[in-house]
């Protein structure tokens, strides 16, 4: 059983803890350095500390097994992470599809993203959902104070009305 709701400021180094193990379980295999983890660990806890009020919590049996954040409560997602002692067991999927209602809910037609365009796990996840990569690039993540090849990817969340020739009625 799985609930998700808005994040609370008290749990945020909880919330850290749980997005930097699925950042290192997904990143060190993929080339991140070790010499990457504590600037890692310090991003994730001045995010959480920061923008709690932007995150969206996945619980497990009322325990927080993930979160997605959108830093600016638009239609870019920033942030997904899964406990990976949680993953595989569809509470990403369910996470980013209240995330997807939310951004709907707020007007919004489409949902985007980046991730590390190394981190194939992540990709393959987002394709999965219907997510499309429209871009690459490598651009300098001041959060990791370094270069991070991203691709960016997007899904459209509400249909799209065709437009025709001739009178409207």
């Amino acid at each position: 059983m799985f609930t998700i709701r808005n994040a609370r400021r008290d749990e945020a180094d909880l919330l850290a803890l749980i997005g930097f193990r699925a950042w290192e379980k997904a990143m060190i295999p993929v080339g991140e350095s070790r010499a990457m983890v504590d600037n890692a660990r310090t991003a994730f806890l001045n995010f959480t500390r920061s923008e709690w009020l932007t995150i969206s919590v996945i619980e497990k049996s009322g325990v927080p097994a993930g979160w997605a954040a959108r830093e600016e409560l638009d239609e870019n997602i920033t942030d997904l992470w899964i406990d990976p002692e949680h993953q595989r067991q569809g509470l990403g999927s369910a996470l980013l599809e209240e995330v997807e209602r939310e951004i709907v809910r707020q007007g919004f037609a489409r949902a985007s993203l980046q991730t590390h365009a190394r981190n194939q796990e992540a990709v393959d996840f987002f394709e999965k959902h219907g997510y499309a990569v429209h871009w690459l690039t490598t651009a300098y993540n001041p959060k990791l104070d370094r270069d991070v090849q991203s691709v960016g990817m997007s899904k459209q969340l509400v249909a799209v009305e065709p437009r025709g020739y001739g009178q409207e009625f």
